[in-house]
């Protein structure tokens, strides 16, 4: 206040003078360009219309500040004062520059990446764990080491950009609640081996409907499942508990096989015994009924003719005994000594001749293979009866 030269020449009770405020401003400006004037203030209007371009030219420098470009699969956002007032689509667009309006340009089509339970290094060189979010406690109470990543992108800029504090943040935070939720109610063989991708599927559908229930804009693209093992602290131990566990699975294949390899032989011998059980009942069955059927027959033969059929069953019996007698008796009517005769040897015809026979023994043998067998039934039948009479 004490540089201003017209301080002592007004009422400090008043406020300023504008045309001289304006004055002053003009002297300052044209010193800054280097003209000269007069110091009086004699021609305002030549030193306004001096200005007036300057502020011209600022005044299309600031609004050609409000010009942006939309690429394309990306949403503009423009807030005025704070207040969402429209979205615009890929293209040049314009809107009041700063502080009236501002302008965010949001990439829809951008596949992101949020890693959960581990950290990347820079250029792919290596990650370094985050325990605290890779711990997880299954249904069996057993600890794991649980590392994955979720790839998102957005569906609504809108709510994107204002129901969301950090988009990165809160997919990480409901990717770990989802998947915590769903480990807590497996078994750790089940989440270590054949349940990775029941898993992410599972984990993926419920981070989704977290993610629309709080209406944040996002969509899951993919939930990979990068690494799944027990704590380092005992993995020597669950090594060892691992393979004892194939050795038992190993084992159960061997007896299974060795089970298929022997009870189909086994039931086939049993099958096979029992074809042959029920064939000899049948057969014996079949015997039963036909020496039933034929004692019946020969009962009726007895009763209509006694005594030849007595005959007939004596001659028949005899012809079974003796067909299975290797030597025969010969019974000589003329009381002469009985002759042996080397019968088996003579009617086996694939037997070779030992040994030289009596005269007599050719002959014989020559004669009786050509009797007829009812011929020798009636010569026995006649000698029967002659031993009878007698």
């Amino acid at each position: 206040m004490a540089n201003d030269p017209g301080w002592g020449n007004r009422n400090n009770d008043g406020p300023p003078d504008l045309d001289e405020v304006l004055r002053q401003f003009n002297r300052k400006l044209n010193g800054l360009f280097g003209r000269s004037g007069r110091g009086d203030g004699s021609d305002p209007s030549s030193k306004s219309f001096a200005v007036l371009p300057i502020i011209g030219l600022i005044l299309l420098v600031w609004l050609a500040t409000g010009f942006y470009i939309v690429d394309q699969g990306s949403r503009g956002v423009v807030l005025r004062f704070g207040e969402h007032v429209e979205t615009t689509t890929p293209g040049p667009r314009w809107h009041f520059p700063y502080p009236i309006e501002s302008a965010t340009v949001v990439n829809m089509q951008q596949v992101r990446t949020v890693e959960v339970g581990y950290r990347s290094a820079e250029g792919g060189a290596g990650r370094s764990k985050e325990l605290r979010e890779s711990l997880m406690l299954t249904d069996d109470e057993n600890i794991i080491d649980l590392q994955f990543a979720v790839q998102y992108d957005l569906k609504d800029v809108e709510d994107t950009l204002f129901n969301n504090r950090d988009a990165e943040e809160s997919v990480r935070g409901i990717a770990e609640t989802a998947i915590r939720e769903i480990v807590g109610k497996s078994k750790m063989d089940f989440v270590l081996y054949e349940g990775r991708e029941e898993i992410a599927a599972e984990a993926k559908k419920l981070m989704q409907e977290i993610l629309d229930r709080y209406e944040s804009g996002i969509s899951i693209a993919s939930v990979t499942m990068q690494n799944a093992q027990p704590p380092e602290q005992v993995q020597a131990a669950f090594d060892d508990a691992v393979k004892a566990g194939q050795d038992l699975e190993r084992q159960k294949n061997e007896g299974q096989a060795y089970a298929n390899d022997v009870i189909p032989k086994a039931r086939g011998t049993a099958s096979r015994l029992l074809e042959e059980a029920a064939g000899y009942k049948l057969r014996v069955e079949n015997e039963a009924r036909g020496n039933a059927s034929r004692f019946e027959q020969v009962l009726t033969e007895y009763q209509q003719a006694p005594e030849v059929t007595r005959q007939r069953m004596y001659l028949d019996a005899q012809e079974q005994i003796l067909s299975n007698v290797s030597k025969v008796v010969v019974d000589q009517k003329n009381g002469n000594s009985l002759l042996y005769l080397p019968l088996d040897k003579l009617l086996n015809p694939a037997a070779p001749a030992q040994g030289a026979a009596p005269a007599a023994a050719p002959a014989t043998a020559a004669t009786l293979p050509e009797l007829d067998p009812n011929t020798q039934r009636s010569r026995e039948a006649f000698r029967s009866r002659d031993r009878e009479s007698r």
